[in-house]
């Protein structure tokens, strides 16, 4: 078991009883039972501004508008691992997911100086990806719409400097209310491993 260990929990869906949430929830399972201390935070019930391109943030990391992206700012680069639960939207993540990248810009890279960005988080953390989308496989991947927002949610982690532990898709959920056990074991292990 993990001592003081956090946890970030970032729900991207604004179905909190939907596939995703199940996602999500199967991750925090996990990882309360190695020990984690899990805050899970809801993109949805946050007041995330729009990014203004004032590029205030390059030399503090910290942006300049006021709302409740700080706390978010603060809880990931505090936690040891972070999950991101969100669905495919148009072969990508959905705009308050794409909301938070803009804002977190300056929070997990710095660019001041050199020509390649330079992490400002650390790879001894760790993020995690869980996705669904309604096209099932392998459509999913050949049209690019599950490849497309774990691509997304993938680059800005790594730029951030974490280290990746893995993802979880689930493909074909049109009429489909709830995850398989198959998948719960997939997500269950990635974590497992990852910690």
């Amino acid at each position: 078991m993990m001592e003081n260990k956090k946890m970030l929990a970032l729900l991207g869906s604004p179905r909190v009883h939907g596939n995703i949430a199940s996602m999500l929830s199967c991750a925090v399972t996990e990882a309360e039972r190695l020990g984690y201390q899990v805050n899970v935070v809801n993109l949805y019930e946050k007041k995330i501004g729009y990014c203004r391109g004032c590029m205030g943030c390059k030399q503090s990391g910290i942006c300049v508008i006021d709302d409740d992206l700080g706390e978010i700012r603060t809880m990931l680069k505090e936690c040891d691992a972070v999950v991101l639960a969100a669905p495919v939207y148009f072969a990508n993540v959905p705009g308050i997911v794409k909301n938070m990248f803009d804002r977190l810009v300056g929070a997990v890279m710095d660019d001041n100086d050199s020509p390649v960005p330079k992490p400002r988080l650390s790879k001894n953390q760790t993020y995690y990806l869980l996705t669904a989308c309604n096209t099932p496989f392998p459509f999913s991947v050949l049209g690019g719409q599950s490849t497309g927002a774990v691509r997304a949610m993938k680059e800005f982690f790594h730029i951030s400097g974490m280290r990746y532990g893995g993802a979880a898709v689930f493909a074909g959920t049109r009429k489909k209310n709830g995850i398989s056990k198959k998948m719960e074991r997939k997500i269950a292990g990635m974590i497992k491993r990852g910690s």
